[in-house]
């Protein structure tokens, strides 16, 4: 299995190739840079959870990323799990399913009650492993996006 762990600055040549590939992987183009900037951002301002996966070589195969924002109807606060990222060569192995569960544990000691995500209509492999780690579709409500 691999060694998950919450992400520090000094990793971030380790992940710009695994932010990169995730956009790639969502039809944008390669932008390495942008990368190194977006997450040089992320521990500048503390906003999210970035756990990262490194295997036994302790080269970085996959990324989760978690968003606190707060929750009006529950009155608290709320994790959106944005990222969830394994590189091609590693999948398969339960590093996703590894990375879903750490979010989970970094949850649930943040005392945090629910974690929301998103994906795409499409991506079935990818909904039938959160739905085989106990996550629920929500038939309830409909995503809308806007453009300015």
């Amino acid at each position: 299995m691999p060694n998950i762990r919450a992400a520090i600055p000094e990793d971030i040549d380790s992940l710009v190739a695994l932010i990169d590939g995730y956009r790639q992987f969502y039809r944008q183009p390669s932008d390495p840079e942008g990368a190194r900037h977006f997450l040089a951002q992320r521990f500048e301002r503390d906003d999210s959870h970035l756990l990262i996966a490194l295997d036994e070589s302790g080269a970085a195969i996959g990324f989760v990323q978690l968003f606190p924002v707060p929750s009006t109807t529950s009155l608290g606060t709320r994790w959106i799990l944005n990222d969830l990222f394994v590189v091609p060569e590693a999948r398969r192995n339960g590093i996703g399913s590894a990375l879903l569960q750490a979010a989970r544990a970094l949850a649930v000691e943040h005392g945090v009650p629910q974690l929301m995500l998103r994906t795409q209509t499409d991506n079935v492999t990818a909904q039938s492993r959160y739905q085989a780690l106990g996550w629920q579709r929500d038939e309830a409500f409909y995503t809308y996006l806007l453009s300015v």
